[in-house]
């Protein structure tokens, strides 16, 4: 059976995510067979795998950094927001169904075995295996019924590694305060802290470090630096969404939905020189792109009401009639037609009239798709004539049925790569308004390139020494240095000595 350690955070956001993918890439390194894991994960980014299963793209990202196969193992429970007060409750991969925030908490002891099945086997084909936890074990409302932190720990036998962000200041009492909140025997089961995203002269944090040990009787093992490592994001809390891009020659606009998914679809476009990718929550934000993407969405039918009432709906039209290039995926794609209709109350029930930008209507049904695919782009019209037949691969997942109309012709062709089949075609175009139900569908390099080759040619400009990199290269070379910069701000030696030990 494999060794265990566990990564626990402060908060959300603490930065348990990315240091567990830098320790499985540094395993990974030292020559072991090494698996991530996430009992119980809430996200709306998902991934497929290739047996049609649906897990949260976090753990994705921290396979690829192990250099292993995503498996729906690693993370056997995928709450999927639908509002403020429910999820979509996914385990091992398949919907369970819709449950409120207080019908899941009174369930989700029951999904303990479905839990522990799924670790096990990770354990016994891995020599190690990261787990990592979510928010703060310290929540004393929700402690009792834990099954992804203390909880998960205890059931693991997982030494346990506490994380507390110091960007957001008051990191000693973060650390101190969440040590403090915890019974004896969990506090016992943490044998390491570590302050993360720090900037700075490590020697001015030395009198505070002392004190912390003291206070907690628990050792420091490492003050890990702030890292720019571009790697696809777990959840909302995304820097993306609030970053302030330059003006670039290539101007390309995400609509920021309330219930936005799967946004590391564009992820990228961020790593083509000259090109500025920008999230827009309002219409005064939208100024004047060269592209507009509504991303996909957990809520369609919500997140289309949003749009009308906040302006953008208004001014996606404006821009569509002028001309501009406009790109929906998923329930972006849904949002383009001219109805949606939900007669068996998937996403609340009812009927609403869509963007008419794509002569198309969207039925929602009870059964998910999910299925990887891969294919080629059918002959293009519009700006984006460049695309026509570059080849492509994702993955579909979504619960609506899609009706082409007169005057809408395919956007691709596409081949079922879980089940080998040929499928006819997916998405829609017109003019320049496309839509597509495929996740993941701009993450090969000659797609992205040509997206934005025709994009400049539009504008009168040259675009095509643009040099975009290779994104799953690119990938794995931010892993490396995520490796490099944690070996060189950790104590490795002692951590280890921590999974040898164990609890």
């Amino acid at each position: 059976m494999a060794k265990v350690i566990m990564v626990q955070g402060t908060m959300s956001n603490a930065g348990k995510s990315l240091l567990t993918a830098g320790l499985c890439r540094i395993f990974k390194q030292d020559g072991y067979r090494t698996a991530p894991f996430k009992s119980q994960n809430m996200a709306l980014n998902s991934y497929i795998t290739e047996e049609g299963l649906e897990m949260g793209r976090a753990q994705v990202m921290q396979a690829e950094a192990a250099g292993v196969r995503p498996s729906v193992c690693m993370n056997p429970i995928l709450l999927k927001p639908t509002n403020d007060v429910g999820s979509q409750v996914i385990v091992n991969g398949e919907v369970l169904g819709n449950m409120t925030a207080r019908e899941y908490f009174s369930y989700k002891k029951k999904l303990i075995p479905d839990i522990m099945r799924a670790f096990e086997k990770l354990c016994a084909d891995s020599d190690i295996v990261v787990i990592e936890g979510a928010g703060s074990p310290a929540e004393i409302n929700l402690k009792d019924d834990d099954i992804v932190n203390m909880g998960m720990a205890k059931m693991a036998k997982a030494p346990v590694l506490l994380v507390g962000d110091i960007d957001r200041g008051g990191v000693f009492a973060q650390l101190v305060g969440t040590v403090a909140l915890l019974e004896e025997d969990e506090r016992k089961m943490i044998k390491g802290m570590i302050i993360n995203k720090f900037r700075g002269d490590k020697t001015i944090l030395d009198p505070g470090i002392r004190m912390l040990q003291e206070r907690t009787r628990i050792p420091v093992v490492g003050v890990a630096p702030y890292l720019q490592i571009q790697v696809e994001d777990e959840d909302s809390l995304s820097e993306r969404f609030s970053a302030q891009n330059g003006a670039a020659a290539i101007d390309i606009a995400v609509i920021r939905l309330p219930r936005i998914s799967n946004f590391t679809d564009f992820n990228p476009f961020e790593m083509i020189p000259g090109v500025s990718l920008r999230y827009v929550a309002d219409a005064a934000e939208l100024k004047d792109p060269d592209l507009i993407i509504l991303p996909g969405t957990k809520s369609t039918m919500d997140d289309l009401k949003f749009l009308r009432q906040n302006g953008l709906e208004a001014a996606i039209c404006k821009a569509a009639a002028a001309g501009k290039a406009i790109f929906g995926v998923c329930g972006g794609y849904q949002m383009l037609g001219e109805t949606l209709a939900d007669p068996q109350g998937v996403e609340g029930g009812g009927f609403l009239r869509g963007m008419g930008l794509l002569p198309l209507d969207t039925v929602f049904a009870g059964e998910k798709t999910r299925t990887r695919i891969e294919g080629t782009f059918a002959q293009m019209s519009g700006l984006l004539q460049e695309l026509s037949g570059e080849r492509f691969d994702g993955y579909e997942i979504h619960m609506g049925v899609t009706a082409l109309k007169e005057g809408a012709k395919p956007l691709t062709k596409l081949t079922n790569t879980a089940k080998g089949s040929a499928v006819s075609a997916d998405g829609a175009q017109r003019g320049n308004i496309y839509g597509t139900y495929v996740h993941g569908i701009f993450d090969r390099k000659n797609v992205a390139e040509a997206v934005v080759r025709a994009l400049g040619k539009a504008k009168g400009l040259d675009m095509q020494e643009i040099g975009a990199v290779d994104f799953a290269e690119f990938k794995e070379k931010q892993y490396n240095i995520l490796a490099d910069a944690l070996r060189a701000h950790l104590d490795m030696k002692y951590i280890y000595q921590i999974l040898e030990e164990g609890i």
